[in-house]
């Protein structure tokens, strides 16, 4: 079943969120790498690859937002109670995901660096931009704000899946 229904998520849905999922864990690992400067397996094999999977990031977001607007009459309703949270809590993951690759990229434009992605250039390298370097200063507070989502957001499926014991959690896996 590649569309949602009422009762689970479609093949692409999943897709699109387990994949995103385990790029934006990937992602989180750069913490990791700040840590300790970049002297462990992970700032020498992961870290490299943190803009172009940022890029990827991006093209799957927006990918993601013209699936879900196209599919939402097909999902369930949330409870009507928390239906104002829910779509609260879902809208700023959705922004939170469009914001990092976007301030990521301006880091990278506001520096003078340019931005290529898989080896293609994406944004040449410039004389810097200031206003880009500015706004490219919310990457890393963004960064923590995406990061406390998506512990909320793993936590409340969860809580779904053991404490009310409903089928929030099994309809996207």
């Amino acid at each position: 079943m590649i569309q949602d229904s009422k009762t689970r998520y479609g093949t692409i849905s999943r897709f699109l969120h387990w994949s995103m999922a385990l790029l934006v864990v990937w992602q989180v690992l750069k913490f990791g790498d700040r840590i300790s400067d970049g002297e462990h397996w992970i700032g020498q094999t992961l870290v490299p690859w943190h803009i172009s999977i940022g890029t990827l990031l991006l093209v799957l977001i927006v990918v993601r937002l013209f699936w879900a607007v196209r599919q939402s009459a097909r999902r369930p309703k949330p409870n009507a109670s928390m239906a104002m949270l829910v779509k609260a809590g879902h809208g700023l993951l959705y922004l939170a995901l469009l914001l990092m690759p976007v301030t990521g990229m301006l880091v990278m434009l506001g520096g003078g660096y340019g931005v290529t992605a898989f080896g293609i250039e994406v944004f040449p390298k410039g004389d810097g931009l200031d206003w880009a370097k500015a706004l490219g200063r919310l990457h890393s507070p963004l960064a923590w704000v995406l990061s406390v989502l998506v512990v909320g957001h793993v936590v409340m499926a969860l809580g779904h899946h053991f404490l009310k014991g409903d089928d929030t959690l099994k309809r996207m896996m």
